[in-house]
């Protein structure tokens, strides 16, 4: 198994500092970078393991605190396992956090985690791979369709409100997006019903992007989660095998 090393680092943006997390295979040596947009619960415990194991398979990740503007994380004091019965006092919190992160923001912010890897002499020169979960699969998505000289892959899993009426929604830049695709959906997700996956997928296809995408049987909303009582270890499993597959193709 690849040893790695994880660190705490600081990105400097427009509107700040943002706290992060960065991790690669402990061999000084440059490898891949790959962007870990995090879900709404922030950046925490489990998204730093997910991130380690994504560097024992060859890669340099960041993971940002993408609610940086509002404090270092953690920002809300998470139980070991997020339970139904914890969720709707955690989301009260968490709730105008998320929102207060406009498409303008993310994106100003975006550019700043591009650029820190860029630079970065852990990784190696050529575009990136980013993945995200819920929340993070939106930003994964404006990512790509802003910046599509610098992103080579992205992968959305039980992501939210991807395809909406809304006049700035992630599917609209589908015409902008040179990356290759993929998107594991949960096929009991009141965020992403089935209308908008389709919308999503007719998007794309006009727009001649390669993607794939998938419905995860009997997923629900956050099954790569493991310290969420929504987590499914066999849907977390095929994801893990989608993402690196993509990853492998595409960095």
């Amino acid at each position: 198994m690849t040893a790695v090393r994880g660190t705490s680092v600081d990105i400097p943006t427009q509107d700040g500092v943002a706290d992060a997390y960065l991790t690669h295979p402990d061999d000084s040596s440059p490898h891949p970078a790959v962007l870990l947009y995090m879900d709404a619960f922030g950046l925490r415990p489990h998204l730093k393991k997910m991130a380690d194991r994504l560097a024992r398979a060859g890669y340099t990740v960041l993971a940002p605190n993408v609610f940086y503007r509002h404090g270092r994380a953690p920002l809300v004091e998470l139980p070991d396992v997020i339970d139904p019965v914890r969720r709707p006092e955690i989301f009260e919190r968490i709730g105008p956090i998320m929102n207060s992160l406009t498409p303008d923001l993310a994106m100003r912010d975006a550019d700043a985690y591009l650029r820190w890897l860029t630079a970065c002499p852990l990784t190696t020169d050529g575009p990136v791979g980013i993945t995200g979960y819920c929340m993070g699969a939106r930003l994964a998505v404006r990512t790509a369709g802003t910046y599509p000289e610098r992103v080579a892959a992205v992968a959305g899993f039980h992501g939210g409100r991807l395809a909406t009426d809304s006049p700035d929604s992630p599917h609209l830049l589908a015409d902008r997006i040179t990356a290759e695709l993929y998107f594991g959906h949960a096929d009991q997700d009141p965020s992403l019903p089935p209308e908008q996956i389709n919308r999503l997928d007719e998007a794309l296809t006009a727009a001649g992007v390669r993607h794939h995408s998938e419905i995860y049987p009997g997923a629900h909303h956050g099954f790569t989660q493991a310290d969420t009582a929504a987590y499914d270890s066999t849907a977390d499993k095929r994801h893990w095998t989608a993402l690196l597959a993509l990853l492998h193709r595409a960095l």
